[in-house]
C-alpha cells in the first residue's frame, strides 16, 4: 500500500510540473518574437547578463553592491540614447565597506554608445553610462561621472 501511495504522489507531482511548464511555454511569446527584438531600441545589460529595457533599479558595483541606481524614471529610451532621473545609493565604506553607511544622491542617468551585444549580436546594448549629480555627491566624485558598461 505504501509503495502505491509513493507512486501516486510522484505521478501527481510530475503532472503538476508538466502542467506548469506547459502554462509557462504557452504564455511565452513565439520564437523570434521577443519584445526586446521587436524594437530598434538598445538594451542595458545587468550584472547577471540579462538584457533589460527601462529598469527601475540597476547595480553599478556588481562585485560588492556598494553602488546602485534606484527609483529610475525614464524620460526617453531610443536607438541612440536613454535618459532617466533616479537615486545613486553609494556606500561610503567608512571605516571599511562592511561597516560603511549607504547614502542617497539624486542623479540624472544617461545611457549611450549602443553597439551589438557580444552574447547576442542581434541585440544592441548601451555601452556607456553617465551620472550627473544634481544635489550633493559622494566624496571624491566629480559632478559628472562616466562609466563603461560591460559586454
Amino acid at each position: 500500500m505504501r509503495i502505491h501511495t509513493v507512486r501516486t504522489a510522484v505521478a501527481l507531482g510530475a503532472v503538476a510540473l508538466l502542467a506548469a511548464a506547459m502554462g509557462t511555454a504557452s504564455a511565452a511569446p513565439p520564437a523570434g518574437q521577443d519584445p526586446e527584438r521587436q524594437t530598434a531600441h538598445p538594451v542595458i545589460v545587468d550584472c547577471v547578463w540579462h538584457a533589460q529595457v527601462r529598469p527601475a533599479d540597476f547595480m553599478l558595483a556588481c562585485g560588492d553592491g556598494n553602488s546602485r541606481l534606484s527609483s529610475l524614471h525614464w524620460t526617453h529610451w531610443d536607438p541612440g540614447s536613454a535618459t532617466a532621473s533616479g537615486i545613486n545609493v553609494v556606500n561610503d565604506c567608512n571605516p571599511y565597506c562592511a561597516a560603511g553607511t549607504f547614502h542617497s544622491y539624486p542623479v540624472v542617468v544617461r545611457l549611450d554608445r549602443p553597439e551589438p551585444w557580444k552574447k547576442d549580436p542581434q541585440l544592441r546594448h548601451y555601452t556607456q553610462l553617465s551620472l550627473v549629480y544634481t544635489d550633493g555627491r559622494p566624496d571624491g566624485f566629480r559632478r559628472v561621472v562616466t562609466y563603461p558598461l560591460w559586454d
